[in-house]
């Protein structure tokens, strides 16, 4: 009997699905030991030791892996395919051969990027040792995440009483949110205002020129300066003196990775980054999607190709490009080392699998579908117009812009949200021509004051830790959480405010 060790019960029923009666799967329930919370768990003075310990719980989940580990004929560790997946199959073997549960056996590390029979065949065919660059990475993270925790907490609890952690990745991301807040506290509102023009044709233009310099945002500071334009402008007819038309391109975003599903399922489901990525564990162990934690935006041949079968079928050949779209990481400390997140299988539609799933999974995994497929699809085209108008006496200079979709390209399956601000909307412009004359029908000067920087929200602040390189996107659900379990931070209106 063949022994696959993997770290949860649904990975494990969905494997043993494709494996046969040879192979006993069993679950091992994440990390099976850690470093205790005491002091002398990792030794800086003696080339940094580390000192693990298998708490009860985890004894007792791990119990009947080493009971079917001693009747094994071969080990097969099939954890994630990232650093803590190869540390929880190094820590599994360590604790398997200390408990003298495996003796001359072969053990093999075998990954997958999709839980899919192909994938898994696959993965069972080629076998590879433990790899101990991957492992001592993690072991690096997890012994700076203890040293700093452990040496800071209890100043911070001697020093702000109530405060219960610090910790290398969520003191900055603290920071971030109360530096805001600072800004936010200290920020002076400035007032200034701005002037369009109502005029035939249902066009409405802006002011951009006053005796033929160029306005900047707070060239009109007040009211007075405002009603005093329009006073000159009032009763003039304004004359086309410029039109500048273009067509613009608007490329595809590539498909997700950890942050940018966190960011998108913010955005468009109302999702935390826990509630993401704990809804895409359950797509990617019951083979829906491919490994959920992830930095590359590589895509393997199979499901680029399976993509644009489909987009041919679906939408026709206008749709589909050339060439296959490449896409390459712009994280700073990207690893590159997985394939983002896409469906297992193209074909499992939206439409199809939304009477299979709950509705949590069900719109999760139509945003990653709908973004994969958008990926390998052609750009959308805009044909846009700027008309420049100018009053009689060459005081004052308009503008007006146009921009139409002339053809939807990717945008007919899926748009990418934004954090703030209003969406694009199409104006159509009518048509005219060089000199011709056009009535003001109404001059509308309008007050505006600067707001301040907004607060994060999760999007926001995920977009930011992963612009600054500040710890790894798998890491940003739980650090979030963390904040707002021990109460350091609330959020109002979906918006993070230190406590």
């Amino acid at each position: 009997m063949k022994l696959v060790v993997v770290e949860s019960p649904a990975k494990a029923k969905t494997i043993n699905k494709y494996l046969g009666k040879d192979y006993e799967v069993l679950a091992s329930y994440g990390h099976i030991r850690d470093l205790p919370s005491k002091n002398g768990s990792v030794e800086p003075e003696n080339d940094f030791v580390m000192h693990y310990e298998v708490d009860s719980d985890s004894a007792k989940k791990f119990k009947p892996i080493v009971d079917a580990a001693k009747k094994a004929d071969e080990l097969i560790l099939a954890t994630d395919p990232d650093r803590e997946g190869e540390a929880i199959s190094w820590h599994v073997l360590e604790v398997l051969r200390a408990k003298k549960a495996i003796k001359d056996i072969p053990v093999r590390r075998v990954v997958f990027n999709a839980i899919t029979k192909a994938e898994v065949t696959r993965a069972i065919n080629n076998p590879r040792d433990i790899d101990m660059n991957l492992v001592d990475a993690q072991q690096a993270r997890r012994a700076l995440d203890y040293l700093v925790g452990f040496t800071l907490s209890p100043v911070l609890w001697r020093k702000l009483p109530g405060s219960r952690s610090a910790g290398r990745v969520q003191s900055v991301a603290l920071r971030l949110i109360c530096d805001r807040e600072a800004e936010i506290e200290k920020f002076i509102s400035q007032e200034y205002w701005d002037i369009s023009a109502d005029l035939d044709k249902k066009i409405t233009a802006r002011l951009t020129h006053v005796e033929g310099n160029k306005l900047d945002k707070f060239d009109i500071p007040n009211e007075k300066t405002a009603k005093d334009i329009e006073a000159k402008i009032k009763g003039q007819k304004l004359e086309v003196t410029n039109i500048e038309e273009k067509q613009a391109l608007r490329n595809p975003k590539p498909p997700f990775i950890t942050s940018t599903l966190q960011m998108e399922a913010a955005r468009k489901l109302g999702f935390g980054a826990k509630r993401t990525m704990q809804v895409a564990q359950k797509l990617y162990e019951e083979g829906y999607i491919t490994y959920m934690r992830t930095d590359g935006v590589y895509v393997a041949p199979e499901g680029i190709q399976s993509a644009r079968s489909h987009i041919e079928r679906a939408y026709g050949k206008n749709y589909l490009p050339q060439s296959p779209r490449s896409y390459q990481s712009k994280a700073k400390n990207s690893q590159e080392a997985h394939e983002a997140i896409r469906p297992a299988d193209i074909a499992q539609t939206p439409e199809i699998l939304s009477k299979k799933l709950d509705d949590d999974k069900a719109r999760l995994y139509d945003l990653i579908w709908k973004r994969m497929v958008a990926s390998q699809m052609n750009p959308a085209i805009f044909d846009q117009v700027a008309i420049d108008l100018q009053t009689q006496d060459k005081y004052a200079q308009f503008r007006a812009n146009g921009s139409v979709v002339k053809f939807d390209g990717y945008r007919r399956v899926y748009e990418e949200g934004v954090d703030d601000g209003k969406e694009e909307e199409e104006k159509l412009l009518p048509k005219l021509d060089k000199g011709e004359v056009l009535d003001v029908k109404k001059l509308n000067p309008e007050q505006h004051f600067t707001e301040p920087p907004p607060r994060y929200s999760e999007a926001s602040l995920v977009k930011k830790m992963e612009e600054l390189g500040i710890g790894r996107p798998s890491t940003y659900a739980s650090i979030i959480s963390v904040l707002q379990d021990r109460d350091y931070v609330t959020l109002d209106k979906k918006r993070f405010i230190p406590e």
